[in-house]
């Protein structure tokens, strides 16, 4: 099996990316700054249609990982929005689309935006919950004894998401540089 495994991470590893040309590159970062533009001069920092989306997939991961019992069914919510992009993500990289898994890892970490809106939320609790219900993040944090730290760890949650789309633009950037550079030569 690991054999195997490895061969098929060495024929990916030497499929060649996507190129990403300048315009690409500058019709990506357009995007994600449109997503950023809307997220931080929205009231709440929502981003209309992107955090819709995440909604539907949040809600639909509490029933799915419930069958996992009642913890897993309050954090279903939260890893279904991340998984959801991760996977699209791995599909993107799998098949070497640069700019394709540039963007879906930009939407993975928009996310945390959501999950610290959320996270924050805890004590407070004046969010408006879709279905009522109780909040995932005061029945979490309360669970584990860290109820006080709720901004802290949203503070900590959206500090991830800003560097991890810093991130995917510099990759995006980077892989521009290095398919420019390559066919100049």
């Amino acid at each position: 099996m690991f054999p195997e495994l490895i061969q098929w991470f060495r024929d990916i590893h030497e499929t060649p990316w996507s190129r990403v040309s300048p315009l690409k590159l500058a019709s990506a970062l357009g995007v994600v700054a449109l997503v950023i533009l809307i997220h931080l001069t929205s009231r709440e920092g929502w981003v209309f249609l992107v955090d819709d989306l995440n909604l539907v997939f949040h809600e639909s991961g509490h029933p799915i990982f419930a069958v996992f019992g009642e913890t897993i069914g309050f954090l279903g919510g939260t890893l279904m929005q991340l998984l959801v992009p991760l996977m699209v993500a791995c599909s993107c990289w799998y098949k070497r689309q640069a700019t394709a898994t540039g963007l879906a890892g930009v939407w993975f970490c928009q996310n945390g935006f959501n999950i610290a809106r959320y996270m924050a939320d805890a004590r407070a609790q004046l969010l408006p919950l879709v279905g009522g219900g109780e909040h995932d993040w005061a029945t979490l944090f309360g669970q584990w004894g860290v109820l006080d730290k709720d901004v802290v760890y949203a503070q900590t949650m959206a500090a991830l998401a800003w560097l991890g789309i810093l991130l995917c633009c510099t990759w995006l950037g980077w892989r521009c540089y290095k398919d420019f550079a390559t066919r100049s030569r």
